[in-house]
């Protein structure tokens, strides 16, 4: 009977999250109710037979483990430059040495790959599942596709050549899709963050994080037309950019390092201003406001000690704990798993993680069952600062485009985070009971 019922509740989630996107849709008249319909059945059918069908799965356990695998290479790496320093167990050594090389490691491995053309072949293979079955424009879905292997303002040079001609639908879709998913290289790092040093915990992490980031994809198109439905005519082929990352293998190898070691050095500056900043706010909260008011004792005695003063953390829990029931999270975890969906909104899906695996670690976030539809759910860039990144990022390969970019950055931020909360709520009505 708890079955039946975690299922509907998760179905009535996908019911809410397309809800609230149609309400905020520039044109309702026009959405096209088959794309959502078609978008909503391929990620059914594409986590049923990860989680349920036995070929399939050994085949993504396959590519997990080849992630896995990747770890330990750039443990080497990394063993080499700082030697034993790497077996120490503290929080701040491991994410150091063991998490930012992780990212710079698997970045220079994707540029090679990138240049000898083996991204390409796969983005264009599955872009031409959902191209065909959905019916969308050639670019917007490659776009969007590239997003499970590159960063989101890696993948739309796939498709630079037709950025600037591309229609506001179009551009809302590569926007919605960066955000609802995420790069290989930050991937790896997640992997290293739940799975700890356990191989085997590692490889269940790494099945789950890249079966979320492929079933993103759809949850990202389906919600970017229901937001702004594509009414003019587009170009449906699938053509690819054939720019390289280099003059020669090497070359590739180089970038891409440099480009992983300023991907590391963003996302370590990042979480240490992140949690200084809600330290700084948490004080405020509880010295300035919890203290003098009781709010305090009464959180305390609220939570059960889940949390012990009145801070971010458990505004961010009250906010988002309906979204984490509707997906489907048990009610003793609610509050928690509010916080993290609200840690990823506001300040970044790093934050989110790092939290989540030190609760893992520390036996205080467990349930398996739980863990699954968070990591489907917190897979992607869906935050404030991407609207910036992309605006940035993909203003500057298409110049044209920066006004519409700027003006469509809060709704493709909806569109990713109702995207994410879907697939989350897909994963918790497909998980064994």
């Amino acid at each position: 009977m708890d079955g039946v019922i975690e299922i509907l509740r998760g179905l009535l989630g996908i019911a809410v999250f397309v809800g609230v996107a149609a309400l905020f849709s520039s044109d309702r008249k026009n959405i096209p109710w088959r794309v959502v319909t078609v978008g909503i059945l391929l990620q059914f059918l594409l986590a049923a037979m990860v989680i349920h069908l036995p070929p399939v799965r050994m085949a993504v356990e396959a590519v997990g483990l080849f992630f896995v695998k990747l770890l330990g290479f750039t443990r080497e790496g990394t063993r080499f430059l700082f030697g034993t320093l790497l077996d120490e167990q503290s929080h701040g050594v491991i994410f150091a040495l063991a998490v930012l090389p992780s990212i710079v490691f698997f970045s220079a491995f994707s540029a090679a790959l990138y240049y000898l053309g083996i991204i390409q072949k796969i983005v264009r293979g599955m872009a031409w599942v959902f191209s065909k079955t959905m019916r969308l424009s050639g670019p917007e879905t490659l776009s969007a596709t590239a997003n499970v292997f590159l960063g989101q303002t890696e993948a739309p040079l796939l498709i630079r050549p037709w950025l600037g001609g591309m229609t506001r639908s179009e551009i809302l879709c590569v926007m919605v899709g960066g955000m609802a998913t995420v790069a290989g290289a930050v991937m790896v790092a997640y992997i290293s963050l739940l799975g700890g040093g356990d191989p085997q915990q590692q490889l269940v992490f790494a099945t789950h994080l890249l079966t979320a980031s492929v079933i993103s994809v759809p949850a990202a198109l389906l919600m970017s037309k229901i937001l702004l439905p594509q009414t003019e005519e587009v170009d449906k082929s699938l053509h690819l950019a054939q720019e390289r990352n280099g003059v020669n293998l090497l070359d590739a190898i180089c970038h891409g390092t440099t480009e992983g070691v300023k991907l590391a050095v963003n996302v370590g500056a990042m979480l240490l201003v992140f949690t200084a900043l809600v330290a700084f706010v948490n004080f405020i909260l509880e010295n300035w406001i919890g203290a003098p008011t009781g709010l305090n004792a009464l959180v305390a005695q609220w939570t059960n000690g889940v949390y012990e003063d009145f801070s971010l953390e458990f505004i961010l829990g009250i906010l988002f704990a309906p979204i984490a029931w509707l997906m489907g999270i048990s009610g003793d975890a609610i509050l928690q798993s509010g916080e993290f969906l609200g840690l990823r909104t506001v300040l970044n899906e790093f934050v989110s993680f790092v939290r989540l695996g030190e609760m893992k670690a520390e036996g205080l976030y467990t349930n398996p069952r739980n863990l699954m539809i968070l990591t489907y759910a917190l897979t992607g860039f869906a935050n404030f600062v991407s609207i910036g990144v992309q605006i940035g990022g993909i203003g500057a390969m298409a110049p044209s485009q920066r006004p519409t970019l700027a003006q469509l950055g809060w709704k493709a931020l909806l569109g990713a985070n109702l995207a994410c909360f879907m697939t989350g709520a897909v994963a918790g009505i497909l998980s064994p009971r």
